[in-house]
């Protein structure tokens, strides 16, 4: 029997792969579709997936094709898509290698125009509190754009035209085509590090969204915000919106409105000098009678036609005051001399001696009371005492001895009551009255 021929996954795979690559309908495929999972490595080669309402492929677009795209990609956006199906080998699955992406419904470079427009207002670079003002009589005038074109023309010859003694430098860019957006940031950049420029002109005349592209990048709306020097966007037509338009500090219609915008007119500074200069004049001969009016008051007054009673008048202040004066001290010195006689009084009152005498006086009375009691409670005492030495006397044993009666005791001195205490030949002491009998027992009868 013959043995069957068995693939391995992987040559199954290249085989299923082959078929993909060689088969002329699955190349430079036009798909549409919601984009969904995506995701842009960090190499900035995208991964998603396309779907519609019951089916989906996997798709990926490598950074050589997605590099030039205006605008970023997003989950649950619609996308017309042209690239070719393949096989991918380590999975097995199928999946669009795509090529070329377009919004669906929407222009790809109005797409980017609003997703940065939303991106650098979020980050506030729009932001009104951020916008410089425009300086009303600027002596340099910086002007980046095109150095050929009408735009210009119209702007040099209406601000020479306006405010002949403002300078104008120029600072000449590209204003279309794949460099026109580093040459406008170059060109603005130069101009702040000049540091000459009073107000700035960045702007160019009108055309396509695609001519008028370059304001409408990241860096130059960048630019712009960063500047120091007040700047003034002047790009297109009136119609015309671009993003360096919000991120300016002022906003003009067209190239010639930004000139009109930055210098006054010459006539109408002249014709505002003149009133001012008529306004002054008027005011300071105004001002001249006002104050010939005021002299003639002052001259026709009581104080200039008779000085002497003003000085009589004086006197008699001074005299008047002079008297208050007199009386006013006499009063504080009495005062002070009475305040003096009190504290005085409240010394002596409170004198050391004084206090002294107040305490011997006081010691000497406590000590005689002292001594007084002393005595009454001495006599008491004397007396208790005497009681009790006569109490005592009358219970002393020596008084009964005065009565003829003796105390008996042993050698031991042990005052002997009965018989029992003693035996024969015992020595005994016998107390009398005026001495001691030594004796010895010779018989005991009870």
């Amino acid at each position: 029997m013959e043995e069957k021929r068995y693939l391995t996954v992987n040559a199954l795979t290249k085989y299923i792969k082959r078929k993909f690559d060689v088969d002329p309908h699955l190349q430079q495929v036009m798909v549409k579709g919601e984009i969904s999972n995506f995701k842009q490595h960090s190499s900035g080669h995208m991964y998603f997936t396309l779907k519609d309402e019951k089916s989906r492929i996997l798709a990926v677009m490598f950074s050589r094709y997605n590099a030039a795209m205006k605008f970023i990609p997003e989950n649950g956006m619609k996308v017309l898509i042209s690239g070719d199906l393949s096989v991918y080998e380590s999975s097995g699955q199928y999946q669009i290698y795509v090529k070329e992406m377009k919004p669906d419904g929407v222009g790809d470079l109005y797409l980017a125009y609003e997703q940065l427009k939303a991106k650098l207002e979020k980050e506030g670079v729009f932001s009104p509190k951020y916008k410089k003002p425009i300086p009303k009589f600027p002596k340099t005038i910086g002007l980046v754009t095109s150095p050929t074109g009408a735009a210009i023309r119209d702007m040099i010859t209406t601000i020479k035209r306006r405010y002949p003694i403002a300078n104008i430098l120029i600072f000449p860019a590209l204003v279309q085509g794949n460099g026109a957006a580093p040459s406008i940031v170059s060109k603005i950049q130069q101009a702040n590090a000049l540091n000459e420029v009073d107000v700035l002109i960045v702007g160019r005349g009108g055309g396509s969204i695609e001519e008028l592209w370059a304001f409408n990048e990241e860096a130059v709306a960048r630019a712009i915000f960063s500047s120091n020097i007040p700047l003034i966007s002047a790009v297109g037509h009136e119609t015309d919106f671009t993003i360096a338009d919000f991120a300016a500090d002022l906003r003009a219609p067209t190239p010639t409105g930004a000139a009109e915008m930055a210098v006054p007119h010459i006539d109408d500074l002249s014709e505002r000098i003149f009133n001012r200069q008529s306004r002054l004049i008027r005011s300071m001969r105004e001002r001249m009678i006002f104050q010939k009016e005021r002299l003639s008051r002052i001259e026709r007054s009581y104080a200039f036609r008779y000085p002497h009673k003003l000085y009589e008048q004086k006197l008699e202040q001074v005299d008047k005051m002079k008297e208050q004066l007199i009386k006013g001290a006499n009063r504080l010195v009495k005062l002070k001399l009475d305040e003096a006689e009190e504290r005085r009084k409240r010394l002596i009152r409170n004198h050391p001696a004084a206090v002294l005498l107040d305490a011997k006086n006081q010691h000497a009375k406590v000590e005689k009371e002292l001594k007084k009691t002393i005595a009454i409670i001495a006599d008491g005492k004397q007396k208790d005492f005497a009681h009790i030495v006569s109490k005592l006397e009358a219970l002393s044993p020596l008084k009964i001895m005065d009565r003829g009666y003796s105390l008996v005791y042993s050698a031991e001195n042990e005052m002997i009551k009965t018989v029992k205490q003693v035996k024969k030949d015992d020595e005994i002491k016998i107390n009398v009255t005026d001495g001691t009998v030594y004796c010895r027992v010779t018989d005991i009868k009870g």
